[in-house]
């Protein structure tokens, strides 16, 4: 081929390639033009599920768009997270992650079908929360020494449940710490123990403070402790369980996520976003009301912030002699 002709071919691909990159460009520029789905990996009514929908409503006009919750409950929310792995990278799902999805899991089940790190892209924390042991109000436990006590008189009787890979981790390290024989109880999702809690099917459980709500507020079930490092400002009267066995603090978190190859001009803009939705004084004041103590963390920083979460949680696993399912 002569020069002339090599440099006509070369001007004729570069004319072809050229209306691509202005068509990338304008499909972030124009985003979002149709509905935004966000997956919530646990069931309709409890901590995630509040604040996925809360968060939502918050984004709509911000976006013009609706969002869309998706619950994907089940497997610890092993199948919510996957489903958002899965996902187009397109800037259109989204997924509440936790400490569940993305720090406990890894040590909880010997094999996941995602990879917690290499998966997804995150947009931000949220805030942390710490859970709440709760009791039958008509039982014979109204503290954190008191159940010890009554489980050391009463060893292979004592029930507790979960409902969730990571929220067996409290009540497991409080029975390795207090050295205390009781037995987990599984459950599919944390709107069934209530039940089995008020009729005494189980003697305790460690609760998020949104679950936990109805049946606290009914006066059937009481709380005896937070698993934070300190005392709340919702519960500035209940004491911590540190402060009967030094040392034991359990808290989650509440993130959004993205699946990996989300284009980065899209998770800056959702990042902006959620950052005003926790400054918001309605969405932060609603937050707070559910046990949430609202702190965004860009994603940089939630990055670091999951390399030190993890460790934690490898910990905490390995000290409550939790095998991985």
């Amino acid at each position: 081929m002569t020069p002339k002709g090599m440099r006509r071919r070369a001007m004729l691909g570069a004319l072809a390639a050229t209306p691509l990159l202005p068509r990338a460009a304008r499909a972030q520029a124009e985003w979002p033009n149709r509905p935004v789905r966000l997956i919530i990996p646990s069931a309709a009514g409890g901590a995630a599920d509040f604040i996925g929908r809360t968060l939502g409503r918050f984004l709509e006009p911000h976006l013009r768009q609706p969002v869309v919750v998706d619950n994907r409950a089940g497997a610890g929310g092993v199948i919510g997270t996957e489903a958002a792995k899965q996902a187009a990278p397109d800037g259109y799902t989204f997924l509440i992650s936790t400490n569940s999805t993305h720090a406990a899991n890894e040590f909880l089940f010997r094999r996941l079908p995602y990879d917690p790190v290499r998966d997804y892209a995150h947009v931000g924390l949220l805030g942390t929360y710490p859970t709440i042991a709760v009791v039958p109000a008509e039982g014979p436990v109204n503290s954190i020494p008191a159940l010890v006590a009554h489980a050391k008189a009463n060893p292979g009787r004592v029930f507790y449940g979960y409902y969730s890979s990571s929220s067996q981790v409290p009540a497991a390290l409080l029975k390795a710490r207090a050295e205390i024989d009781v037995t987990g109880a599984s459950y599919r999702n944390i709107t069934q123990i209530v039940p089995d809690l008020i009729s005494g099917q189980i003697q305790f459980a460690f609760l998020d403070a949104l679950s936990a709500a109805p049946a606290l507020q009914s006066g059937r079930v009481v709380p005896i402790a937070v698993s934070a490092a300190r005392r709340t400002v919702q519960n500035p009267d209940l004491p911590t369980v540190a402060e009967s066995i030094p040392g034991f603090v359990v808290e989650g978190w509440f993130g959004l996520t993205a699946p990996a190859g989300t284009p980065r001009p899209i998770l800056d803009r959702m990042g902006t976003l959620l950052r005003d939705a926790v400054a918001d004084p309605a969405v932060s004041a609603a937050l707070v009301r559910q046990g949430l103590t609202p702190g965004f963390l860009p994603a940089a920083e939630m990055d670091r912030f999951l390399v030190a979460d993890r460790e934690r949680w490898r910990d905490w696993v390995r000290i409550a002699g939790i095998q991985p399912e």
